[in-house]
């Protein structure tokens, strides 16, 4: 399997808005002969089996098309989990060495359709670009639009195994009624991680997911902490809002689950993200340091510091371990 590679800073921060939790899919390609357009938003780093075909050749873990015979190219349309302004983008061609795509460029849309229609009006967010074969290619934009689509053109054919599109959910939160209780961290809400020490065995982003984790590798989870301290994590909310009840999941955790953990938040409206940090040693607790349990569903109401309005969290896992999912449930400020 691929490792894990090292995001720029137009990325580390963003959520990735064709994950597959979000509801993000691969709707349409032109051609998909060589291997399935699906697998190019999967989540997993891709792998490279050396002995393994099937019926139309040899498996490649992403999209690839046929060789292409006459004028033109190929694309591929991804409706996105969450409508959203993006950042940039990785079109990764890891494994792909005689059969990447030598060049793309991704255009975007709005469209209330799942496969949007001829009368779609399409834009270019990414000019053509040369790629690099088995290699991730980061590709940053800048663009404020809002997007529900992409379409990724590869010239002339070829295969990409992954596409990434880091961004920012663009919620319409005048759509959410006063007093209403939504879970104000969660990605598809607009919650994002900010900063972290660290993510060994699994990243922060994943707290903030829907639904429940499916194993204990879809969590945050941190390496043995041989030293002093405890692990933290620090996420924007997706709006400002009043925290009334928290959850804490640690599913599947249960010989590597935090001893304890505690919430600090603040109010801050503007801040610079490579001071946050320092920052956040001080904020008040929104829930004072408490015992965990294995595998369990920790649920707090009564517990819940009553801070007002708060724009951003400190998670402390005490002094390491893993956490399935997160939730913040409160009212919008």
């Amino acid at each position: 399997m691929s490792q894990p590679v090292a995001l720029p800073d137009f990325a580390r921060s963003a959520i990735d808005l064709a994950h597959p939790a979000l509801g993000a899919e691969v709707v349409y390609a032109t051609d998909d002969f060589f291997a399935d357009k699906s697998r190019l938003i999967k989540p997993e780093e891709p792998v490279f089996i050396p002995d393994l075909y099937d019926d139309h050749g040899k498996w490649m873990d992403g999209w690839e098309s046929r060789r292409k015979r006459g004028t033109g190219y190929d694309h591929c349309i991804v409706k996105l989990g969450a409508k959203g302004v993006i950042s940039g983008f990785n079109i990764d061609t890891r494994h792909f060495t005689g059969n990447y795509a030598p060049a793309a460029s991704v255009d975007a849309c709005v469209s209330d359709k799942k496969v949007p229609d001829k009368n779609a009006k399409w834009h270019t967010v990414l000019p053509v670009v040369k790629l690099d074969g088995h290699s991730p290619n980061f590709l940053p934009i800048e663009d404020t639009g809002a997007w529900t689509h992409l379409r990724l053109n590869i010239y002339p054919d070829g295969g990409v195994a992954r596409l990434r599109v880091y961004g920012l959910v663009s919620k319409d939160w005048s759509k959410v009624k006063k007093g209403e209780v939504v879970d104000l961290l969660a990605m598809e809400n607009g919650g994002r991680c900010l900063s972290m020490t660290d993510a060994h065995y699994g990243s922060p982003v994943n707290v903030t997911k829907p639904g429940k984790g499916i194993n204990m590798g879809d969590a945050w989870e941190t390496r043995r902490r041989r030293e002093p301290g405890f692990d933290w994590a620090i996420f924007q909310l997706g709006h400002p809002g009043t925290i009334k009840e928290i959850h804490i999941d640690t599913a599947f955790h249960k010989g590597n689950y935090p001893d304890s953990c505690s919430i600090q938040a603040f109010n801050l409206p503007a801040f610079h993200e490579d001071t946050i940090a320092s920052q956040a040693i001080y904020w008040p607790y929104l829930l004072n340091e408490t015992k965990m349990q294995a595998h369990h569903v920790h649920k707090y109401t009564k517990d819940v510091q009553k801070l007002g309005v708060v724009t951003h969290v400190r998670v402390n896992m005490i002094p390491d371990g893993g956490i399935s999912r997160l939730r913040l449930f409160g009212t919008i400020g």
